[in-house]
């Protein structure tokens, strides 16, 4: 008993104590922050990827929907008289595209006259779905498997083959029908825009990609075991309302995800076949990083434990008054103080504690401080160093708090995409970064340019007294300042701006929904001649 009464032994365990609870604190702060930082970070690259997987297909069925019509405005097909004429340029098509399985020319009432390769010629197909539903305009039919070419095209995979639907009706200059010009797109190349999507996201474990067909909310494409499964989740029924993001969700096997979810909307005037795209990761796997931070906390701690304890033993029979003045130091710390460890020359083991304190101190302050940068890093733009969208909730966040009235702009730039076409993506960002110093400068402290995605932007202003008639003001200042011709490497290039205004209110509407009528506002100035102001009380 004399042994656990000494003053070496109870300040061992107090020591010990001490550092196990401090550490294991620190430990759960960052790891729930950490947490989260992930969640939202993978959580957003998943809805990006979604995003950009369904962008990727609407794109592509958007060209192969525009050959169609080309081919069909031919003088070859509009009087065809000639079928052979009409075989040649039907298969320069296909050799050019290799995912037109199969393209053929019916005479109005339905029978092949010319086709790739002469599959199906002479055949009656005006009870097939590419038939019937062309007669009066373009259509573009859901994925389903092949029914008359099953044992016609090559298979070499011996997969079960299926097929995207593409025809429109010729019609002669009078407007009568001459015939129904039908292709069959394979279902390979969407296989191959998965798989390029994958590789972007090489470095992550366990993400899986899911197109569900809008018909019967079935997967067409996914994981084998799933394919032809009717899919019920809350991302879907996110993505039929419109919305493209992100959400943590159950599946039925009872696994939670992280999963980005997206509606194909189709692109011009393609009209898209309302797929939904979903990208998910299983929540244990997306969270690794995070335990293996913890696990490395947890080791680092029961280290600096150990040799707390040692050395505190060892220090303990020695002074009590530089071991007091230590542990009114540590308290300090304890505290929120910031305070530096005293050194102590002379002792040998008084210096080694106040050698270990300090870098224990070291130790969790750097390792705080990364993990600032870290979530500083993730809330601006890498591009023009703008707070990203992330970065704006935060903003928003406080701006709720602290303010009674704010201004939102948002707006995007008219005429970006001919930068892009024109000069390339290169000069596209260095374009993007001009016009991002140029917004800066019309703000005031206090308030706030973001930069949420392409060419779009964000702009919070703080003038409370006359919110709406400053939206309009800072508003027409911005398009003056982006009409100011921009020097790029390239060259001088204009671009103009629409903007749309809307004012948020403490107690009165949600602050996103205030960004999302700003973003309405934006697109009536779009549709009423762009580069032009609109606030949402004239929507």
């Amino acid at each position: 008993m004399a042994r656990i009464h000494s003053l070496r032994t109870r300040l061992s365990i107090i020591f010990v104590i001490f550092s196990f609870l401090a550490i294991s604190l620190l430990s759960l702060i960052i790891g729930q922050r950490a947490v989260k930082q992930v969640e939202q970070e993978i959580g957003g690259s998943l809805g990006e990827t979604a995003h950009l997987m369904a962008d990727k297909l609407d794109h592509y069925m958007w060209s192969r929907y525009g050959e169609t019509q080309i081919l069909a405005n031919l003088n070859e097909l509009q009087h065809p008289e000639k079928p052979e004429k009409i075989s040649i340029l039907i298969n320069q098509l296909k050799d050019t595209f290799p995912t037109f399985s199969w393209i053929g020319y019916t005479d109005p009432k339905g029978t092949v006259l010319a086709s790739s390769n002469d599959i199906l010629k002479g055949v009656d197909i005006s009870e097939r779905p590419v038939y019937k539903n062309a007669l009066e305009q373009p259509f573009i039919g859901d994925v389903h498997e092949a029914v008359l070419l099953a044992d016609l095209l090559p298979n070499p995979s011996g997969e079960q083959m299926k097929f995207v639907d593409i025809s429109t009706p010729v019609k002669n200059s009078d407007g009568d029908l001459v015939g129904v010009l039908a292709a069959h797109l394979s279902w390979d190349w969407l296989k191959e825009v998965r798989t390029s999507m994958e590789e972007t996201l090489s470095n992550r474990k366990e993400v899986e990609f899911f197109i569900v067909s809008p018909l019967k909310s079935d997967i067409v494409l996914g994981p084998e075991q799933m394919l032809g499964m009717e899919l019920q989740t809350t991302s879907i029924e996110l993505a039929g309302q419109g919305q493209n993001g992100w959400t943590r969700e159950k599946w039925a096997d009872g696994k939670e995800y992280l999963t980005g979810y997206v509606t194909a909307a189709g692109y011009e005037e393609y009209p898209g076949l309302g797929w939904t795209i979903l990208v998910r990761q299983p929540v244990e796997e997306a969270y690794a990083p995070v335990r293996e931070l913890m696990r490395y906390f947890i080791l680092t701690g029961v280290i600096l434990v150990i040799l707390a304890a040692f050395v505190g033993r060892i220090l303990a029979g020695w002074m009590t008054r530089p071991l007091k003045r230590i542990t009114q130091v540590a308290d300090r710390l304890r505290a929120g103080e910031n305070v530096e460890i005293p050194e102590y020359k002379g002792i040998s083991e008084i210096e080694i504690l106040s050698d270990s304190l300090q870098k224990l101190v070291t130790d969790l302050t750097t390792t705080e401080s990364a993990l600032h940068m870290a979530q500083n890093k993730a809330q601006h733009d890498r591009l023009t160093g703008l707070p990203n969208r992330y970065g704006l909730d935060v903003f928003l966040e406080e701006t709720e708090t602290e303010k009674q009235v704010v201004t939102i702009l948002f707006l995007d730039l008219d005429g970006f995409k001919n930068v892009n076409d024109t000069f390339g993506h290169a000069a596209g960002d260095q374009l993007l970064k001009l016009v991002a110093e140029r917004l800066q400068t019309l703000v005031s402290p206090g308030e706030l340019v973001a930069r949420i995605g392409g060419d779009e932007f964000v702009v919070v202003l703080s003038e409370e007294r006359d919110p709406v008639t400053n939206g309009l003001s800072v508003g027409n200042r911005v398009i003056q300042t982006i009409n100011e011709p921009f020097q790029l490497k390239e060259g001088v290039v204009s671009v103009g701006c629409s903007v749309g205004s809307a004012v948020w209110r403490s107690g009165e509407d949600d602050i996103r929904d205030v960004i999302r009528q700003a973003d309405e506002a934006l697109y009536q100035a779009k549709r009423s001649g762009k580069n032009r102001v609109v606030t949402n009380d004239s929507v």
